[in-house]
């Protein structure tokens, strides 16, 4: 069970749905690209994106991915279109091109900088792709990020999933997705399924690698925006405070402005 989103749901879609058609109106566009992964964030988006009437196409882009997210992605997608006439379907394997980018690149023998490495690669080749399908469909390319990875953690690639041309849910936390996600009709196995970014071809979880849950993320979060310090809290609190103080800190570079070196000031 996640925790309780305090947002008005039916009017928070609402008011989504119509900032995409006004953002891609007045941006003259055509619709939007938006990956498909098997999580809750792409099946969201997505669903928001697809309540436009505009084009919208889901691409999946497997690298070694496993089994289980590869179903739930096509049983999001399926049922899509059975929903909107305007959604599509584009696959593309990238498993190939990320085996033959690896025969190419210099190796490191320090394995944990080298597996986050390749683990980044996946991501950019996946922004790489999605930016090619938008373009020769004049369509933008619609982010999956929430407010807790893209403000808060910082739990996601640069120049990979952090590439997009607009974020629809970067100012819905998690829970807030989740209460999106069941008001839409996200299929179940993805509602209950355990978020994982999914590039490292193993079975971690997003909690594994972050070291608390979004729920626990979340209050730490907002905590935080409060003012509050670490020495306020203790016990599980304030290991989970501490955990996300640090992931916020370090990847600050993410979140901020590209620095700039002024010459002419």
């Amino acid at each position: 069970m996640h925790k309780k989103s305090t947002l008005d749901i039916p009017k928070t879609n609402e008011h989504i749905v119509n900032w995409l058609k006004t953002y891609a109106e007045n941006a003259r566009v055509q619709g939007f690209v938006v990956g498909i992964s098997g999580g809750i964030d792409s099946a969201v988006t997505s669903s928001l994106c697809a309540q436009t009437g505009l084009k919208v196409i889901c691409v999946e882009m497997p690298i070694h991915q496993a089994a289980n997210q590869v179903s739930r992605g096509r049983e999001h997608i399926e049922q899509l279109q059975k929903r909107f006439a305007n959604v599509e379907r584009t696959e593309v394997d990238l498993t190939p091109v990320f085996e033959n980018f690896k025969q190419q690149i210099p190796q490191s023998q320090d394995l944990t900088k080298l597996n986050l490495s390749l683990a980044n690669s996946r991501a950019r080749l996946r922004m790489t792709t999605l930016y090619y399908i938008a373009g020769i469909h004049g369509l933008l390319v619609a982010g999956t990020g929430n407010k807790v990875e893209d403000f808060g953690v910082g739990f996601y690639t640069k120049y990979g999933d952090g590439g997009v041309d607009l974020s629809p849910i970067a100012d819905l936390m998690k829970s807030d997705v989740y209460a999106l996600g069941a008001y839409l009709g996200v299929p179940e196995s993805i509602l209950k399924a355990a978020p994982t970014d999914g590039l490292f071809g193993d079975d971690r979880t997003d909690e594994d690698q972050l070291g608390a849950s979004y729920d626990e993320l979340e209050w730490a979060m907002l905590a935080a925006e409060a003012g509050q310090k670490s020495e306020n809290f203790a016990g599980r609190e304030k290991e989970v405070f501490d955990i996300y103080s640090k992931l916020h800190r370090n990847n600050l570079h993410k979140m901020n402005p590209i620095p700039v070196c002024l010459v002419r000031r």
